[in-house]
């Protein structure tokens, strides 16, 4: 248990000593006052968390102080922690065991860990013995198709893919079909990464997501959107995007090991109401871990040196 909350505690580094690592010098032993509110305020602003988000942890907290009487800094702390544990919701994996094979379309922007992280969800699933097929449907970019291809050499894993340029939704069809026939329990569908504003780009990803609906009733029987942590507020828009293209049921914090912007969870959980299945806290595959909004917020809160 101690490796797993320090893995997060790492991972966080960033995020922590950017932005949360500020609150232990707040926390102090001195006293309350109109100061202490707006640099808490300015802190989890800076940390991404947005600001409604934001505003409604300092109007609870303000009203704690009310009630219970408290009057030093150091007194908050515990009342903040609480404040944003129950602004994040335990999440819950879809279960997917119910389907042979369980569809996965996997959609996010170009560069925000996409790839990797069908990787990493595969060799996962793998070691929990689930019989995994990977979907090359990302057909503009040949170095995506490489790019799983090799991931599923590595793997052994296989991969179903297309000619250059080939339709995106045939590779899809036909990887489903592959994956009953091999009596596969996961097909992961990695799609042609794409910038939030280009409708084409978009109303193609639609055709993918109908093409797989038309392959296997009740397929896609879950969507997850890979979004970079380092973009911080900006992947609000793009997330706002995708959900409404598709149906996106969860969402993947790729490289938050990297980034001073962890606060976004928040941001995401609010403004968009989905649930963070996973989060990237380094390279190895074994660093993509399930979503712990207690080891999360113990990792932002970490104090450093």
């Amino acid at each position: 248990m101690a490796d797993f909350f320090n893995k997060w505690k790492e991972g966080l580094a960033r995020t922590s000593k950017a932005a949360f690592g500020r609150l232990a010098t707040l926390f102090g032993a001195t006293q309350i006052s109109a100061d202490t509110w707006d640099e808490m305020e300015a802190i989890l602003v800076q940390a991404d968390l947005g600001i409604e988000t934001t505003e409604a942890i300092i109007a609870a907290l303000k009203k704690q102080v009310s009630q219970n009487g408290l009057t030093r800094t150091d007194e908050l702390q515990t009342y903040l922690k609480a404040e944003l544990l129950a602004r994040l919701d335990a999440p819950t994996m879809p279960e997917l065991g119910q389907y042979q094979p369980a569809v996965i379309l996997i959609v996010g922007v170009n560069g925000s860990g996409k790839t990797t992280t069908i990787a990493k969800l595969a060799k996962q699933f793998n070691r929990q013995g689930k019989k995994v097929l990977l979907a090359a449907a990302d057909t503009y970019r040949a170095a995506a198709v490489d790019q799983l291809q090799v991931w599923g050499d590595r793997l052994d894993i296989p991969v179903i893919a297309g000619a250059p340029e080939s339709d995106p939704g045939a590779v899809a069809f036909n990887a489903i079909q592959a994956a009953q026939a091999r009596k596969s329990d996961l097909v992961f569908v990695d799609t042609a990464g794409r910038l939030h504003t280009r409708y084409n780009l978009m109303e193609e990803l639609k055709k993918v997501d109908r093409v797989i609906r038309k392959a296997l009733p009740g397929a896609p029987h879950a969507c997850w959107l890979v979004l970079d942590a380092t973009t911080g507020q900006n992947a609000l828009q793009q997330a706002r995007a995708f959900k409404a293209a598709v149906q996106v049921n969860g969402v993947i914090l790729a490289k938050l090991d990297s980034s001073a912007r962890g606060g976004m969870a928040f941001a995401i959980q609010r403004e968009l109401g989905l649930p963070i299945l996973f989060a990237g806290l380094g390279e190895k595959p074994e660093d993509l871990q399930p979503f712990d909004r207690e080891a999360f917020i113990d990792g932002i809160l970490s104090p450093r040196q």
